[in-house]
């Protein structure tokens, strides 16, 4: 299989300027704020050389937040407070159950924003397959990770359109990556009643549990996903063709944004 498009390194190239261990670091359930500082702080440290590459492994409580290309129309219809992001994208929520991953590292020269993204994309395609959700791929035109529709399932309340099972939203600042990837795991998708999440109305959202017929904490898909994530950064899991269908962009055309 073939990458979606030719990128600038060679699939099998890390795509981090340092080839030193990622420094993983698992903090739990923090304030959406606290943890946009932390990544802040942190970022800026490794632009300026003073640490390596970081990656924050998190939770958040119940938390919309706003990327760079949110509409009007996309905001809470239960008047739900927003934080407004300087991620790409559009609005999404957070909650427990969801799995929230920040690799704040420097890319190497030249910078590719879009193979970053699709390193992202494939690390957890990688540990979502290997959970047993073996459909799970990308549709051409949106970001993220998605399941195909399928017939109506035994639980009536389950998704059954295209679904998307993990998130992305990122920053690059000078060579530097913020924000990152969200999973869900065993997350209340109600949350998303509220929102036209990431812009999209014509999909749905699901989760590993749901799609498992079984509870899937964060904690059983914490290793899998970092692993993963290392492998498709260095380059030792390469970027592959798991597009399953195409949709519209729903970012395009809305004012320019970092992603």
């Amino acid at each position: 299989m073939t990458a979606p498009r030719d990128p600038f390194f060679p699939a099998d190239k890390s795509i981090r300027a340092s080839q030193a261990p990622l420094d993983v670091r698992d903090v739990g359930l923090v304030d959406y704020q606290e943890a946009w500082d932390m990544q802040a702080d942190i970022a800026a440290r490794r632009d300026r050389d003073d640490i390596g590459d970081t990656v924050l492994i998190v939770e958040h409580p119940y938390t919309y937040t706003a990327g760079k290309r949110t509409l009007p129309s996309d905001m809470p219809d239960d008047g739900s407070p927003v934080v407004q992001v300087d991620r790409g994208g559009r609005i999404t929520w957070h909650g427990e159950g969801q799995l929230v991953v920040y690799p704040i590292i420097k890319l190497a020269e030249p910078v590719d924003v879009v193979d970053y993204v699709r390193r992202l994309e494939e690390a957890i395609i990688a540990a979502v397959r290997a959970a047993g959700v073996t459909t799970a791929g990308r549709i051409d035109g949106r970001s993220g990770v998605w399941v195909p529709a399928t017939t109506p399932a035994a639980d009536p309340a389950a998704p059954t359109r295209d679904r998307k099972i993990a998130a992305l939203g990122i920053r690059i600042t000078r060579g530097v990556t913020m924000h990152g990837l969200a999973l869900n795991c065993n997350n209340t998708l109600e949350a998303y009643d509220h929102i036209v999440a990431c812009g999209i109305d014509d999909a749905d959202v699901t989760t590993l549990s749901l799609e498992l017929g079984r509870d899937v904490p964060t904690s059983e898909a914490k290793k899998p996903l970092i692993d993963a994530l290392d492998s498709a950064l260095a380059g030792e899991l390469a970027v592959a063709n798991h597009t399953f269908k195409s949709a519209p962009d729903p970012t395009k055309g809305l004012r320019r944004s970092d992603f």
